[in-house]
């Protein structure tokens, strides 16, 4: 059993019912917190409620939709109702949009999407978070980003690349102003981690896993586990001299 680091923290995290939030909800709950986290889908949310639970940890699932500001500012909410207040937040919701399609051949309908998500939604949970993490006199907040947050790609699509590179920014421009109020904002920025959505996606066939592992001089596709272990140091009281870092966990993908 580790070091209960979160013992008496209460923690939110977006998109916490698959991939790496899931992963970021029962590691977060193994070391003590209390967490409330969200996902669009009921089935698996519960599932992952249940998971907790039966390990003996505490957390809340709401069903919610990062990209509708009434829906952030319930869930953060809740981490009150329920808690009592909000200490660290994880802002992992995200999608990939369509990959391979070029910038003048990309759909509205999918950029608002990616956007609205990946983008507008950390921009409302951050909104709806900071008074939160204000009224308890700080807090931590981690974003979801990605590799693409540093580069360009012709593979995953503009309106991914362009949201990720948008995180980055609103990072750093609330580390800079929220810093002196005790608030330390981060952003992870994995490379291909081994979630359903990758398996759907750029690690679809046995092809497309070579592919990958090439770019990765590690030689591995990463897990989950990699990035938890990053956000749940940055969270905690390890890293307080830390504040608007964009980290890749990437196996060398950026080399």
């Amino acid at each position: 059993m580790p070091a209960q680091r979160f013992e008496g923290k209460v923690v939110l995290v977006t998109g916490g019912t698959s991939g790496l939030g899931r992963d970021a909800v029962l590691a977060f709950a193994h070391e003590g917190a209390r967490v409330v986290f969200t996902g669009r889908r009921r089935e698996p949310g519960e599932a992952t409620l249940a998971e907790v639970r039966a390990a003996g940890g505490d957390a809340q699932f709401i069903v919610a939709d990062v990209s509708h500001e009434d829906d952030t500012a319930m869930m953060v909410r809740a981490c009150g109702e329920a808690y009592g207040g909000l200490d660290c937040a994880f802002n992992n919701a995200g999608t990939d949009g369509v990959p391979l399609v070029p910038t003048a051949d990309y759909e509205k309908a999918v950029w608002d999407e990616v956007i609205g998500i990946n983008l507008t939604g950390v921009f409302l949970s951050m909104k709806h978070e900071i008074p939160a993490l204000l009224a308890r006199g700080g807090g931590v907040i981690v974003n979801m980003s990605a590799v693409a947050g540093f580069r360009g790609s012709k593979r995953v699509g503009a309106a991914y690349i362009a949201s990720k590179h948008g995180v980055h920014g609103l990072t750093k421009t609330a580390a800079l102003e929220y810093a002196d109020r005790g608030i330390r904002v981060h952003a992870v920025c994995p490379a291909m981690i081994r979630t359903p959505m990758s398996a759907a996606g750029l690690l679809k066939d046995a092809a497309a896993e070579h592919r990958a592992l090439a770019m990765h001089p590690l030689g591995r596709i990463g897990e989950p586990r990699d990035v938890t272990a990053l956000v749940l140091w940055l969270c905690s009281d390890q890293a307080t001299f830390m504040t608007g870092t964009t980290i890749p966990v990437d196996g060398g993908f950026l080399l």
